[in-house]
Parts: structure tokens; C-alpha cells; sequence
């Protein structure tokens, strides 16, 4: 059997420049890009050591043959923060969508949903060390 490293998640965009700019704004780094020059088919982005990749769908069905799916719930991205209620209200100024405003969960967390250009949901987590004042 063989040893798996470096694990990454790659959503796929209908329109890769507008996905990669929306996580470049929440503090994302581009790692990789192809082609380097012009219009991109794929591109990586690591925050705090995390690299996820985005890709057109475009790319995947042409460049690999596969039949990608671009709608619906596919994938979540899952972003821990000191302030889960000051983000997510920076994310809706921003644009993004209203999904779940900031609620207490277990005890323990306090999370919120909105979503990146594409419709991934994003999830908003803070932990709590004490009890939360939720915005629901």
C-alpha cells in the first residue's frame, strides 16, 4: 500500500478568477496557478498551512473527461475564528450569503453559515469559553 501526504480539497467554479478572489479576501494565498499565464484552469490557496484548490469545471470535463457536478451542497469549507459573529457579519457586508447567522452548538462552538461565489457552504467556528449571545 502506498503513503498518502499533503491532503487537499478541490472545489470546482463555474468561474475560477471570482472563487480565487473571494478566498484571497479572507486572507488566502495563491501556491499555485496553471497556466501561469492568462486564464487560469486551476489554482491553489493556503491559509495557516491548509491548501484547497479550485479548478473549472470547464477544465475538469475537458482536460480529464469527467462529468463534474456544480451545483448543490458538494463540499464545505470550515473556517476557525476568535470572533465567529464579527466574521460572519464581515462575510454578508462583503456579500456572501445570509445562510445561518451565529448560534451556539454542543456548548462548545459557536458557528455560522454563509457560502463562497460557487454556493460551497462556508462554516464560521469560534470555540466558546463562555456561554455564547447568539444572534438567532
Amino acid at each position: 500500500m502506498s503513503v498518502f501526504r499533503t491532503p487537499q480539497v478541490i472545489l470546482l467554479s463555474d468561474d475560477l478568477p471570482r472563487a480565487v478572489d473571494f478566498y484571497r479576501r479572507l486572507g488566502f494565498t495563491e501556491t499555485f496557478r496553471v497556466p501561469t499565464d492568462g486564464e487560469p484552469t486551476h489554482v491553489d490557496l493556503v491559509l495557516d498551512g491548509y491548501k484547497i484548490g479550485i479548478a473549472s469545471a470547464a477544465s475538469t470535463r475537458d482536460d480529464h473527461g469527467l462529468d463534474p457536478v456544480t451545483d448543490g451542497h458538494r463540499a464545505a469549507v470550515i473556517l476557525w475564528t476568535d470572533d465567529t459573529a464579527a466574521a460572519y457579519e464581515a462575510l454578508v457586508a462583503g456579500g456572501a450569503p445570509a445562510r445561518a447567522s451565529p448560534y451556539a452548538w454542543l456548548g462548545r462552538l459557536l458557528i455560522a453559515w454563509t457560502a463562497d461565489p460557487d454556493g460551497h457552504p462556508l462554516q464560521i467556528v469560534q470555540p466558546l469559553t463562555r456561554p455564547a449571545r447568539a444572534q438567532r
